[in-house]
Order: structure tokens, then sequence, then C-alpha cells
């Protein structure tokens, strides 16, 4: 499948996508794997789906997300080569299988897994769905608006602002190092992928990149779930208001579109966005969907 097919594809989904999908989403991400260093303890893992960041403290080692089946090993790997604590805990932003599908490769290995409660609910929905519940390591932690644990030096809080990327994603701050994994919340000019099936809300999602924004401050530094080609996985809270502003863009043009009599078949015929020209390529249907029927919706 081209990759223009694939990502119009990936659009219609219902929470999740199929089996079929998801190996095509795979080989979509497809790169070879990096580790960065943010900081003498604090690193972050690429390689294919959503970036992974990790903590090394005296206490244990802490990884936030954990891609694929097939990734995630390496990651493990080289942690392992750089510290000899255990793995104390694995926190997953949110439930998609980029983030999560790895997930069953810290299967005994890591203390606990935790997440958003809807997070969990989200992730055994699709494997039920999907009749994945035997490739799956679930979180055995869960926390519904705030959870907070000191390792080490460092403090890791984890906030839950409500719906946006799905109804389960979580902000997750390393106090000490000021840095805030953002997962999926936040698509550096690439667009996202909105999963409506598991309770996005475009308009929500602005909001909650508000009160991300408004809680951290100028020197913090954000770590994102993906990012378009020539883009970085860090920037600051100025790469989080441009992307609130695409966001608002997204629902203002296709309100425009709608009271213009555009039919969706039309409307999703659009290959550029106005008011956020940084935002190029393929990917588009996915936001243009999701807006359309979040504002159509009775």
């Amino acid at each position: 499948m081209h990759r223009r097919s694939f990502i119009q594809t990936s659009a219609l989904t219902l929470g999740a996508l199929t089996i079929a999908q998801q190996k095509i989403f795979s080989a979509f991400f497809q790169q070879a794997w990096k580790i960065t260093m943010l900081t003498d303890s604090i690193g972050i893992f690429t390689e294919k789906g959503g970036t992974i960041a990790f903590l090394l403290s005296k206490k244990g080692i802490v990884v936030v997300d954990a891609q694929f089946p097939d990734t995630a090993p390496h990651l493990i790997d080289e942690l392992k080569k750089k510290s000899e604590k255990p793995f104390s805990l694995l926190i997953n932003t949110h439930h998609h299988f980029d983030h999560t599908a790895g997930n069953i490769a810290f299967k005994g290995i890591v203390q606990h897994v935790l997440a958003h409660e809807n997070s969990l609910k989200n992730q055994k929905n699709v494997a039920v769905a999907n009749k994945s519940e035997d490739k799956q390591l679930y979180p055995d932690q869960t926390y519904t608006d705030t959870w907070c644990q000191k390792f080490g030096k460092e403090k890791i809080c984890l906030y839950y602002y409500g719906a946006g990327h799905t109804n389960g994603d979580s902000v997750i701050h390393f106090e000490h190092a000021n840095i805030v994994h953002m997962g999926d919340l936040m698509f550096n000019r690439r667009h996202p992928f909105v999963d409506r099936g598991a309770g996005a809300n475009i308009k929500n999602w602005m909001e909650v990149l508000n009160k991300t924004v408004n809680k951290f401050d100028s020197k913090t530094k954000f770590i994102f779930g993906h990012a378009g080609d020539g883009y970085n996985v860090t920037g600051t809270a100025d790469d989080l208001k441009k992307f609130g502003d695409y966001l608002d863009a997204v629902l203002k043009f296709t309100e425009s579109e709608i009271k213009a009599g555009k039919t969706k078949e039309e409307f999703l015929k659009n290959t550029a966005l106005p008011g956020a020209s940084e935002w190029k390529g393929d990917g588009i249907s996915r936001p243009l969907t999701a807006a359309w029927e979040e504002l159509t919706a009775k």
C-alpha cells in the first residue's frame, strides 16, 4: 500500500486500527533506532512509533511508552548497558499500539505499568476487538487526575486534563529536570491522528494544551509523540501554542466549509489548511474527518 493510501485508511477507525493496518502503520514508522540524552539521567529513544523517554535513577529505571515488540528490546538492551538497576516503572502516555504494543517486551522485568484509567480501558477494548489479548501487558496501576512519585533525585508527576487525542492521554512531568513528555497530545508540524472512537475531542484538546502551557514555565523542555519530516520530537511551549493554533484552524476551516454547504466528500478533497502553512504533506484527512464529525455530531 502506498503511504498516501495508508494514511487515508488509518483515519477510518473506531478507536483502533485493525491488525492489518497495524502492520502497515509499523512499516510506515520504520527507521534506525537512536538514543539522545537530554540530561545525565533522562533521555529519549526513537525508532518507529511514539517517542520513548526514560529515567536512569538510583532507585531504578523508568520508561515512558514502549513502541513495538520488535523495537522495545533494542531500548531494553541499551538501558541495561547504562544501568544495573531494575526496571521500576513503565508508563503509557495512552493506549495506541505504537506506544503500548512493546509493553509485552517488559513482561517479567518491570515492576509496574502505569497509565490513566481510560487508557487501560481503551487498551483492553482494542485487544478484545483484535483478539490480541495474549500480546498485551496491561497497566497494573492507574490514576484519575494526578499521580506523583519520587525516583531518587527525580520526581515524576502525571496529569490528566481531559479528552484530547484520546480520552486517556497523560502529561508526564520530570520535575527536577523540568522535562514534560506530551505523548500524542503533541504532533510537531505533522497532521495528527484524532481517535474519536476513543473519546478524542479537538476543541477540548486545545484546552488541554492551554492548561499544559500554563502549568509549566518558559524553561520547560517538551517531548513530543511524533514530528513531521525535518522537525524535532523535542521543543518548547511555543510549539504547543502553535499546535493549538493549528487545531483551532482545523475547526474554523471545517466550520466555514460546512456553512458554505460543502458535502463531507467535497470537504475531504482539501489538501491544505488555511492558517497552518507549517503543516504540510499527507495525513490532512485525519484531522479534517475528525473535525467534521465533531462539528456535525448530534
